[in-house]
């Protein structure tokens, strides 16, 4: 594989193109990856700071003013609020689907239709998320369902 930098000047975006053959799983893991960055966020427990990776989070939720991170058996003390963790986090992998939750997709397990128009989110961890009506078609089309 060729890897070619180039240098650029002020004001101009930043930009990489990749050329391939075909869209086999490891570019498409390459563009995951660069499209994530570091994909490290910090997070907090038992007086410890923890370096966690965006990917291992099944989903995110505010409660009395604080941000929980649910991993697949810890949970973390997040300091950032929801609304930035939405501009932080890739748009495509986490989706905002109650005024208190955001939940990675890559996460669920299955999709089961609730009372009122809402639905439930079996997580692959064995938890369940409920998924408010508002957010439902948010949710469907990040799926692309």
């Amino acid at each position: 594989m060729k890897v070619t930098i180039v240098d650029i000047g002020e004001g101009e975006e930043e930009e990489v193109i990749l050329k391939c053959r075909s869209l086999d799983d490891n570019m498409v893991k390459l563009i995951n990856r660069l499209k994530q960055g570091g994909g490290k966020l910090t997070a907090y427990k038992d007086g410890g700071m923890f370096f966690i990776d965006q990917g291992e989070v099944f989903y995110f939720e505010s409660v009395d003013q604080k941000v929980f991170a649910y991993c697949k058996s810890e949970v973390y003390l997040v300091k950032s609020k929801l609304y930035e963790l939405m501009d932080e986090l890739p748009g495509w992998i986490f989706v905002r689907v109650s005024k208190s939750v955001i939940l990675n997709v890559n996460q669920i397990k299955s999709l089961t239709p609730a009372f009122g128009g809402r639905y439930e989110a079996l997580l692959k961890n064995g938890e369940k998320v409920i998924i408010s009506r508002q957010y439902v078609g948010l949710l469907k089309e990040n799926l692309g369902v």
